[in-house]
C-alpha cells in the first residue's frame, strides 16, 4: 500500500515533444504581449504603419493620373505589394533580434535560441495575416476588388516562401551580429534599399533591361511579383519572376541559419 502510494505521487516524465510545445506556447504568449502592449497603442501602430505607406504611395500614383499598373488596379497593386514587403521586413527584423531580446530565458535549459526565433516569426506571420485581412476587407468596403483571389494557392505558396526567407535571413543575421557586432550596421544598410529595389513602389515592368534582370536576382522582388500575380488575374508579372528561385533562396537561407544556430548556440546565449 505504501509502495503504491509513493508511485502515484512520483512526478510524471514528460516527453521531449510535450516540453517543446509548452516552451513554444509560453514564448509565443510572452512575445505577443510584448509586441502588442509594449508601449501605448502599440497594436494600433502595427496597422497604422502599412496604412500610411499604402496611402502615401497610392496618392503619388493618383497625382500622376495613373489608375492601373501592369493591368491591375493601382490601389490593390500597392496594397498587396506593401503587405508582402511588410511580412518579409517585420519577420526578418524580429527574428534578427529574437535572441538578444530574450537572453534571460536561456537560464532555463529547456529554452533554446531557435525557440525564440521561431516563435517571433510565427507571431509576425499571424499578425500580418490579421492585418492583411483587416486592410483588404476595408479596401473592399471602399469599392476595391480585394476579396476575389485568382490563384489562392500561388498567393499562399509565395507568402510562405517569402516568410521562410525572412526567417532564414533573421537566423543568419542574428548569428553574424553575435559574432561581429559591427555587422549590425551593414545589415541595416542592406535592408533600407529593399523598399525601393523590390518593386514595392515602382513596378518591375517599368525598369528597363538589363537593370530589371539584375533587380530580379532579389528574392523579395520575386516574392512580391508572385503574390500580385496570384492575387490579380489581370496582372502582368515580369518574365523573370520565378517561384522556384524564391523557394531556393528560402530553403537555402533557412538551412544555413539552422546550421549557424546549431554551431554557435553557446555564443548566442552568452552574448
Amino acid at each position: 500500500m505504501t509502495e503504491s502510494s509513493d508511485n502515484s505521487l512520483a512526478p510524471r516524465q514528460r516527453s521531449a515533444l510535450s516540453v517543446t510545445l509548452s516552451v513554444w506556447h509560453a514564448i509565443f504568449l510572452r512575445e505577443a504581449l510584448d509586441r502588442l502592449f509594449d508601449m501605448r497603442a502599440a497594436w494600433l501602430w502595427l496597422i497604422a504603419e502599412p496604412v500610411v505607406h499604402i496611402g502615401f504611395i497610392a496618392l503619388i500614383w493618383r497625382s500622376l493620373r495613373i489608375q492601373t499598373i501592369g493591368g491591375a488596379d493601382l490601389a490593390v497593386w500597392t496594397m498587396i505589394g506593401m503587405l508582402g514587403f511588410f511580412l518579409y521586413r517585420r519577420t526578418a527584423l524580429q527574428v534578427s533580434y529574437a535572441v538578444e531580446s530574450n537572453l534571460p530565458l536561456f537560464a532555463y535549459r529547456q529554452v533554446k535560441p531557435f525557440d525564440t526565433a521561431l516563435m517571433r516569426a510565427l507571431l509576425e506571420a499571424f499578425l500580418m495575416a490579421v492585418i492583411s485581412a483587416v486592410l483588404l476587407l476595408g479596401a473592399a468596403l471602399l469599392g476595391h476588388d480585394t476579396l476575389a483571389v485568382d490563384d489562392p494557392l500561388l498567393v499562399l505558396l509565395s507568402a510562405v516562401a517569402l516568410w521562410l526567407f525572412a526567417l532564414g535571413y533573421g537566423l543568419v543575421a542574428s548569428v553574424l551580429m553575435a559574432l561581429v557586432p559591427e555587422s549590425e550596421h551593414i545589415l541595416k544598410l542592406l535592408m533600407m534599399p529593399l523598399y525601393l529595389l523590390s518593386g514595392v513602389i515602382l513596378p518591375m515592368s517599368a525598369v528597363p533591361e538589363p537593370y530589371r534582370g539584375w533587380l530580379m536576382y532579389n528574392p523579395v522582388a520575386n516574392g512580391l511579383e508572385l503574390i500580385r500575380l496570384g492575387y490579380m488575374e489581370n496582372y502582368h508579372a515580369v518574365a523573370e519572376t520565378s517561384l522556384d528561385y524564391l523557394l531556393m533562396w528560402a530553403l537555402s537561407s533557412l538551412f544555413l541559419g539552422l546550421v549557424l544556430y546549431r554551431r554557435f548556440e553557446r555564443k548566442l546565449v552568452m552574448q
